[in-house]
């Protein structure tokens, strides 16, 4: 990493503590313009299980079972279960969207 990104990343994380809503907006706004990207930073905070297979499947606009899939044909490991109530309850969610779709 070059020093000029370094330092770019180092005073985000500062504005980070005061101002997380611009800070958030701004990166959200960068991960809609590069889809490779976004694609890399949702697996990667699955991988690292800081997010759900419920909540990758969310922040990439699908479904936990259409994820699971195309992980498969990835070769991605999918998680099972629920990490914490958080998760569990997002879960809950998602099948209630699910079952609310089906006829």
């Amino acid at each position: 990493m070059s020093v000029a990104a370094r330092w770019l990343l180092d005073e985000m994380a500062k504005l980070w503590e005061v101002h997380p809503e611009r800070i958030s907006k701004i990166l959200l706004t960068a991960l809609k313009s590069d889809p490779d990207l976004h694609w890399a930073i949702v697996v990667g905070a699955y991988l690292d299980e800081h997010i759900s297979l419920a909540k990758a499947a969310e922040l990439l606009g699908t479904d936990q079972w259409s994820l699971a899939e195309e992980f498969q044909q990835r070769g991605i490991p999918i998680r099972r279960g629920s990490a914490d109530i958080e998760e569990a309850r997002a879960e809950v969610a998602a099948w209630k969207r699910r079952a609310a779709k089906t006829p």
